[in-house]
């Protein structure tokens, strides 16, 4: 198989990094701080935040459609639309990037907070008993859940993973 050059890049990872110059068959690879890949935002210092705005981007452009085109603003038609449309982008590989800072935390949640005040009659009340009514749990506690799914499947075999490798038991 055919190595493409062109379509490579490197990125050095951690503070006490050299940064090399790195080059195959003559063709110097282009050297980056932040790259794509399979829709995830990683970064040199393998910070998140990057990634939580952009999940966060795409989640608000949904919700504003979901809000422009959708009238009926009842908890039987927006939770579902949430649940299949936007919460998909806030989650989406989160046992890589789950954010640990408050900042990050707290933007990702802001989401589910304005999805949970377009429903009818939810504005008065506080963000805690609007996911209990709506029958959601907070998006910190998902991660958590899905964490705990993640560590399950590694112990018991499911992935052709070493589970040594990471737990002692």
């Amino acid at each position: 198989m055919l190595f493409n050059v062109d379509k490579c890049k490197v990125m050095h990872i951690g503070y006490k990094n050299c940064c090399a110059e790195n080059d195959t068959d003559g063709n110097k690879l282009e050297t980056v701080t932040e790259e794509k890949d399979l829709g995830v935002m990683v970064s040199d210092k393998l910070k998140w935040d990057k990634q939580c705005s952009e999940a966060v981007i795409k989640a608000n452009k949904i919700l504003g459609m979901i809000k422009q085109n959708f009238s009926d603003n009842s908890k039987g038609t927006i939770i579902p639309l949430y649940k299949s449309l936007v919460r998909p982008h806030l989650e989406y590989c989160c046992q890589v990037w789950s954010p640990h800072y408050n900042k990050d935390i707290k933007l990702l949640e802001g989401v589910q907070r304005w999805v949970t005040r377009l429903v009818c009659g939810m504005k008065s009340l506080s963000y805690a008993d609007r996911i209990k009514y709506l029958g959601l749990t907070s998006l910190e506690n998902r991660r958590i859940r899905s964490d705990l799914i993640e560590t399950y499947k590694i112990i018991n075999g499911y992935y052709n993973i070493d589970a040594s490798l990471f737990f002692s038991i």
